[in-house]
């Protein structure tokens, strides 16, 4: 049973322990590969990514490749842009990478982009899940998952020395 204190859902090694968990997780999904794209959604989720990568290098073989995705969050149906091109991630295997599942508006915007080209596979990674969706998106790695009410926010700290989750 894991206990609330102050609000913090995760501390700094619960952190670091979920991200070590779903890097072994994406090592599972992708033994027979020799690279895969983690492509976060800019802020948080290239954060996470770059600590998946980090933790990815250590355990295995694989060549993980960070890309930045920008979407506006306010109005994510407007053009998504990423920071490698379709020819780095044509043909391979994709983690969308975010830090928060709230509503799947992010991240079903962030699929519908990558699906323009053809893909070996394609799978999603949060820290933390919460189950309002409005849309048929789901993390198939997930650090915690949460039921919350719609007025409560997570908000995740992945910067400085110290990392939580905190329910607001």
């Amino acid at each position: 049973m894991m206990t609330v204190k102050n609000n913090v859902i995760l501390d700094h090694n619960q952190i670091n322990q979920k991200i070590r968990r779903i890097a072994f997780q994406i090592y599972e999904a992708n033994v027979n590969e020799k690279e895969v794209v983690l492509a976060g959604v800019d802020k948080n989720g290239y954060i996470f990514a770059k600590k998946l990568k980090t933790v990815l290098q250590k355990i295995s073989e694989i060549n993980p490749v960070l890309c930045k995705v920008s979407i506006d969050k306010k109005n994510p149906w407007l053009e998504i842009k990423t920071s490698i091109s379709e020819d780095d991630y044509k043909n391979k295997s994709i983690i969308l990478v975010d830090d928060v599942l709230n509503s799947g508006t992010t991240l079903i915007y962030g699929v519908k982009h990558f699906l323009n080209v053809p893909l070996k596979q394609f799978k999603t990674a949060v820290l933390v899940n919460r189950n309002h969706k409005k849309y048929p998106v789901k993390a198939d790695f997930k650090g915690i998952s949460l039921s919350t009410s719609l007025h409560e926010h997570v908000n995740v700290v992945l910067e400085g020395k110290t990392y939580k989750a905190v329910l607001e």
